[in-house]
């Protein structure tokens, strides 16, 4: 097979798609900061934006700074709701939740050493955490990144307290399938209200979640090769 070549219209296409990545994991973002995140040039990194921005992948606000367009919203939004994993998990979400009071969201792979949040239940409590859906962090010394890689205990699940957020206690346990490992639940709440006892109990409930959906997801994946 012959090498590929890696031409300028893909290195084209490799920048572009960088800047897209950086803004659509940020609220608002500068062209400045767009071109140092990505090393490009800011006159290369202005060129390619515009062409996002015409294209309506990326919008530019008044204030210059750069944000992700309507036709990347729409496409998200078909993905995400054609994406079978979010349509089976969003039970098991919904009863964490009844039962905790905590938010709670299934984590997927992103790109390279990175974690996406796909989808979320929103926890009873006044105080609680806020929709991360959408957002990519990286994976290093997080529980979830832990949970992802299947690195659990023989409880199932994975704690860790004041990590990526102050006062934030994680737990994370595996969607562990026929295929590896699907994903991940990840409960997220305050650290004042999750003490020991709790956390342990909080614990159990996301395993038992968890195992549940890879149990159901190896018998579909069973009942279609069948």
């Amino acid at each position: 097979m012959p090498e590929l070549v890696h031409t300028g219209s893909t290195r084209t296409v490799d920048r572009a798609l960088g800047l897209l990545a950086e803004v659509s994991m940020s609220e608002a973002i500068s062209l400045s900061e767009c071109a140092r995140r990505t090393n490009l040039a800011p006159s290369t990194a202005l060129r390619l934006l515009r062409t996002l921005e015409t294209a309506g992948f990326v919008a530019r606000s008044a204030d210059g700074t750069f944000r992700p367009g309507t036709r990347l919203i729409q496409l998200g939004a078909l993905a995400l709701g054609r994406h079978s994993l979010l349509a089976r998990v969003q039970p098991s979400l919904q009863r964490i939740v009844e039962r905790t009071g905590e938010s709670t969201y299934l984590v997927i792979r992103g790109v390279g050493d990175t974690a996406v949040y796909l989808a979320m239940v929103e926890g009873t409590h006044a105080i609680r955490h806020t929709s991360w859906v959408g957002r990519a962090i990286q994976l290093e010394d997080l529980a979830v990144g832990r949970a992802l890689a299947g690195d659990v205990p023989a409880a199932g699940y994975v704690v860790q307290r004041d990590r990526l957020e102050p006062d934030v206690t994680a737990i994370a346990a595996p969607i562990r399938w026929a295929g590896g490992i699907a994903g991940a639940l990840n409960l997220l709440g305050p650290t004042y209200r999750i003490d020991e006892a709790t956390m342990h109990s909080y614990g159990e409930i996301v395993a038992r979640e968890a195992g549940a959906l890879g149990h159901q997801f190896s018998a579909a994946r069973l009942e279609e090769v069948q």
